[in-house]
């Protein structure tokens, strides 16, 4: 019989026992049939409501921990955005936090809206490997700030805060540091995988552009002379290799060459021509015009440009005197001033290039010639050489440069970003993610930083997968969990005897 018939059903029996009240007693019965109708009808919507429905979600309360999707999607942020069609993302309140870790027997707290921690819980079952019924013993208690202090019973530190509970597994000898999913995701841990790479460091250092001092030639008499005449080239113009610059009258040079004409064949006289610098062409000449020129022409002894012209007309040149300075630019050196600390880098036939503050946007390209075996004592610099092809002349002597080298190795190795590696002074410490909220600590060797990397040479393997961000966090609860394990009570008898002996 459905509840609309059986509620019929009364009222039709309470109207037919009102009547046989009025016929017996003679009395109104309205008010005594509607008070017991309002009861009956108190009774069937009591036994109509379902004994399993929820109350009422509890208000959230506390500050706003992060904002999240507000269809349910795996988005969080921990500031106020909105999706893609301006819809607001929920805030979540500290009450209301989701849990991924699976809660203790003895924790407690609100629900999160919607389910949220039901659903955490079953998942966090689900993925765990011992069974959902198997209860944990509980080892000792933990001071909820850190501090080196536990108890075997629970208790509360000065503040009020309960002291936190150590279960059996959480204080194991392994390395490994376990953190919740949910505190990983608030915290904004983030992870690489390790690859191999070439880690480089470029050395930038100011340089100078100069001669090469293999192609530089000056044009000087070997005795006393007279400069007679001076062709038409000055200071920075372009000769060619042969080309006449000037005319000189030497009486020493005069007397060799008269005694060659006298004495043809004579090898001592053409000789000693040959000892004044006079060149072969003329002493050709003077044989076979059987004459002594006035004056003997000097040319050029390489294409070059006139870097220094000292010769004029009517001076007298004593032996040795420079009359003109010319200098092959073909090919250019650059004086690089590399800084003690980066001398051990830097290594012969590294490539090099070059940046001209004359010529912006335009590189050159070249290699470490020499590397002088001299420390200037104050500035404590090395110059280190770079020679350069000079096919257009852009390149002049005394030009400051830019000069960047590419040190290290150009084969790859294993290398992390360099904010992965926590370097503690003493020793440098990497945080390996092992999966499922485990992250291991692991001393590594570190060899060249560069280009953002730092290379690993013992300690971390290619395909590990290393925290990048968040990692001062992780490493201060590792800090946290081998100082607890240093204050756990004794595991077996023997150490524990060994505790209490006196000194």
């Amino acid at each position: 019989m459905s509840r609309a018939a059986w509620f019929v059903g009364t009222l039709a029996a309470l109207v037919a026992g009102g009547a046989g009240y009025v016929a017996g007693h003679g009395t109104d019965p309205v008010p005594a049939l509607v008070e017991r109708a309002r009861t009956e009808f108190s009774r069937w919507a009591a036994a109509a409501s379902p004994s399993t429905q929820a109350p009422a979600p509890a208000k959230a309360t506390g500050p706003v921990v992060y904002y999240r999707d507000p269809d349910g999607k795996p988005v969080y942020s921990l500031s106020p955005m909105a999706t893609d069609d301006g819809r607001e993302f929920r805030a979540v309140r500290a009450s209301e936090d989701t849990r991924f870790d699976t809660p203790h027997e003895d924790e407690g707290g609100p629900a999160d809206m919607g389910g949220h921690r039901m659903a955490s819980q079953d998942m966090a079952k689900a993925t765990d490997a011992k069974p959902a019924t198997a209860a944990r013993r509980i080892r000792y208690y933990r001071n909820p700030m850190g501090l080196p202090d536990t108890s075997a019973t629970p208790k509360k530190d000065s503040m009020g805060m309960d002291y936190i509970p150590v279960y059996e597994g959480e204080d194991s000898d392994s390395n490994v540091v376990t953190v919740s999913p949910g505190k990983v995701q608030r915290t904004g841990v983030r992870t690489e995988v390790v690859e191999r790479r070439v880690v480089a460091q470029p050395v930038r250092v100011p340089g100078t552009v100069a001669l090469d001092e293999r192609r530089v030639t000056v044009i000087a008499t070997r005795s006393d002379a007279y400069v007679d005449h001076v062709e038409n080239v000055t200071t920075g113009d372009r000769v060619r290799k042969g080309q006449a610059l000037v005319h000189v009258y030497s009486p020493e040079i005069n007397a060799a060459a008269a005694q060659l004409i006298a004495n043809p064949g004579f090898d001592g006289a053409r000789r000693r021509l040959q000892n004044l610098n006079v060149s072969e062409a003329v002493i050709d000449e003077m044989e076979r015009t059987r004459k002594v020129p006035m004056a003997i022409t000097w040319s050029s002894a390489r294409d070059g440009i006139v870097l220094q012209r000292t010769a004029i007309e009517g001076m007298k040149a004593a032996a040795g005197d420079t009359l003109f300075r010319i200098g092959d630019i073909a090919t250019m050196w650059v004086l690089a001033d590399v800084p003690e600390r980066d001398l051990a880098n830097i290594r012969v036939g590294q490539a090099a290039s070059v940046r001209l503050r004359s010529a912006p946007g335009r590189t050159f390209s070249g290699k470490v010639g020499v590397i002088y075996p001299q420390v200037n004592p104050e500035t404590r610099v090395t110059r280190v050489r770079i020679e350069l092809p000079n096919p257009d002349g852009t390149l002049l002597p005394d030009m400051y440069a830019d000069v960047e080298i590419a040190t290290g190795d150009a084969k790859p190795v294993v290398a992390v970003p360099d904010d992965a590696v926590i370097d503690t002074g003493e020793r440098q410490i990497v945080l390996i993610d092992r999966g499922q909220g485990r992250f291991e600590p692991k001393a590594v060797k570190v060899g060249v930083r560069g280009g953002g990397y730092t290379e690993i040479r013992d300690g971390v393997e290619a395909g590990d997968t290393v925290v990048t961000a968040a990692n001062f966090l992780i490493d201060a609860e590792s800090n946290l969990k081998a100082a607890l394990q240093g204050m756990a009570p004794p595991k077996d008898d023997r150490q524990a005897a060994d505790v209490g002996a006196t000194p």
